[in-house]
């Protein structure tokens, strides 16, 4: 798994590319806790390289976008392949995260 960022705006995109599962997720969680302490409040996080994401994966995500509410801050994910939106729609949680097809959708969106 990596992470690469890029300032788009007032927007930070985030891009994933890999695995996102149980040996990667602490990492992940690490990485996206730095940026969120650097004050960050504006993400856009691009799975358009993530090849398989676990519940792991998942619960970084979630408690992202916890630390993101108290901030009133905003997340949006895009890019997702069939397989890791299969995993957000049987979990429930493409209820819970706004998904958009691609990184120019989410940008508008925020």
């Amino acid at each position: 798994m990596q992470i690469e960022t890029q300032e788009k705006g007032s927007a930070l995109v985030v891009a994933i590319s890999g695995s996102l599962d149980t040996k990667t997720a602490p990492a992940a969680e690490t990485a996206i806790g730095a940026i969120l302490d650097q004050g960050r409040n504006h993400l856009v996080v691009d799975f358009s390289e993530v090849d398989y994401i676990a519940s792991s994966g998942l619960r970084v995500l979630l408690s992202t976008m916890k630390r993101l509410k108290k901030s009133k801050g905003k997340m949006f994910l895009c890019g997702m392949n069939p397989t890791v939106r299969e995993v957000f729609d049987i979990s429930g949680f493409s209820g819970i995260f706004k998904i958009l097809d691609t990184q120019a959708d989410a940008l508008a969106a925020g």
